[in-house]
């Protein structure tokens, strides 16, 4: 890289003595998951006065499954409208208590611009009930949820329905632009003479698709590429992103086992069997690891289809809450959502450094340190990635220099980090993994006795998402 980030970064000191303490950590899977017996926190609320207080009620999704498996032959409303009806039953909530649905998506389906609407639709809500679609790439269910968030706090809702879903098994592939120009002044065309003309000065190039791609818009470069690039500016090695990817597989298998990923629900495919779990969960060894090839910059880059998160299809949803209407209904809430934050930075070469920049900022807003945090849920977008983010957050001269800060946040103990798997290993349907990551915070908060979770995010265009989650009153 040319930038002066990269020349820069390759300057900073030596990550030996960093990456050895990260993966010492890395590979005491075990212990990580048996951290059940934590002695309980005793750290006041972040109430505040005159706001409300407004709660996750409760959190599921189907299973997050390898695009081209079982969902397949599906369309995207259809994962939506599983994820909702398994939502309303296990909670029971009445369909018509609902005021408002907001759903995230990426790559949207024309026939359902707004898959909001037709799965709630779909799974029996009243055509009374508002809902609406939002995008911002793989933060774009962190946007649905803090859209109802701020729904109930403007006193316009009391309960909200927020989540997310991904289809990559089916995407749309477009005619050339050409194509469509033609087809489109063909379809007004009045007189046989007119189409025949028209008809004539189509040219073999026309019926060339537009085939879809993980891209940046502003840059062309794919996200894998921009990841690759981002390892080699921080240094970040082959080895350490496999050793990465491995842990994240260890430890969801072990979740997965464990009966832990209690937000998964079960979802009756069509015409196959019922899915029950995630079937991206695959732990390997490091020497199969290290067979791959690279994936994206070829022959010399570090990215490998086994170190990078995977296209996933998937659905999510959460039930929102003001705490009063919570209460008044007879629930028992999970946790709190607090103060969050969206961030955008350098879409070039810092495309995947969203939960750094974010990640100082939600905690000086909340009036939280690191050390405050009981469990974090970062996104896994790649391996690469996630210990860049790692590597920048433990970097004063990265805060100095990048940030506009006068000394580093510190990186989060691995101890406390993504210790029932990430996205490498569940799974990354791009709108639904928001909501994943709150609800898997809320979930550990009470598993490990602790009180506050930090959930960040990156997403492409270069932005960022980081919202603080605490735990509801035992």
């Amino acid at each position: 890289m040319t930038s002066m980030l990269t020349h820069a970064i390759r300057n900073l000191p030596a990550s030996s003595a960093w990456a050895a303490r990260v993966f010492a950590r890395s590979l005491s899977c075990s212990s990580q998951l048996q951290a059940a017996a934590v002695q309980p926190k005793s750290k006041k609320t972040l109430a505040k006065s005159g706001v409300k207080n407004i709660v996750v009620v409760e959190g599921v999704r189907i299973p997050f499954l390898q695009s081209g498996t079982s969902y397949a032959d599906l369309m995207p409303h259809d994962l939506a409208r599983a994820a909702l009806q398994g939502l309303l039953n296990r909670t029971s909530v009445p369909r018509d208590v609902v005021d408002y649905i907001v759903y995230g998506t990426v790559i949207q389906e024309v026939k359902t611009s707004n898959v909001a609407r037709e799965a709630a639709l779909g799974a029996g809500f009243s055509d009374r009930t508002p809902a609406h679609t939002v995008t911002m790439a793989c933060i774009s269910s962190n946007q649905a949820m803090t859209t109802g968030v701020g729904l109930i706090a403007a006193g316009q809702c009391d309960v909200v329905v927020a989540g997310g879903v991904e289809l990559m098994s089916d995407v749309p592939i477009r005619h050339s632009r050409k194509m469509r120009k033609t087809m489109l002044t063909l379809n007004r065309a009045k007189t046989l003479g007119q189409k025949l003309s028209l008809i004539s000065k189509i040219r073999p190039d026309y019926f060339a698709p537009e085939l879809p791609a993980v891209a940046e818009f502003s840059t062309s470069e794919t996200m894998g590429h921009s990841a690759d690039r981002l390892a080699a500016a921080f240094a970040i090695s082959r080895l350490e992103q496999d050793e990465y990817a491995l842990r994240s597989h260890t430890l969801a298998k072990k979740a997965q086992d464990g009966g832990l990923l209690l937000d998964v629900v079960p979802f009756k495919v069509p015409g196959k069997k019922t899915v029950t779990k995630d079937n991206g969960v695959r732990p390997s060894s490091m020497e199969q690891m290290g067979k791959l090839k690279p994936a994206f910059v070829k022959p010399f880059g570090t990215v490998t289809a086994a170190n990078s998160s995977f296209l996933t299809d998937g659905a999510s949803a959460v039930l929102l809450m003001s705490e009063e209407k919570a209460l008044a209904m007879g629930y028992k809430p999970k946790a709190y959502l607090r103060d969050f934050v969206y961030v955008s930075q350098d879409p070039k070469d810092q495309l995947l450094l969203g939960p750094t920049y974010a990640t100082p900022k939600v905690l000086e807003k909340a009036g939280l340190t690191m050390a405050d945090i009981d469990v974090f849920e970062f996104h896994e977008a790649f391996a690469g990635q996630i210990l860049a983010n790692l590597k920048a957050m433990d970097s004063d001269w990265f805060a100095q220099n990048y940030m506009g800060r006068k000394s580093k946040v510190g990186a989060p103990p691995l101890e406390k980090f993504n210790t029932w798997g990430g996205s490498l290993s569940l799974g990354h349907p791009f709108g639904a993994t928001g909501c994943r990551l709150v609800i898997t915070a809320a979930h550990r908060l009470k598993k490990e006795g602790g009180q506050y979770g930090l959930v960040a995010a990156c997403a492409a265009g270069g932005q960022g998402h980081a919202m603080i989650v605490e735990l509801y009153p035992q």
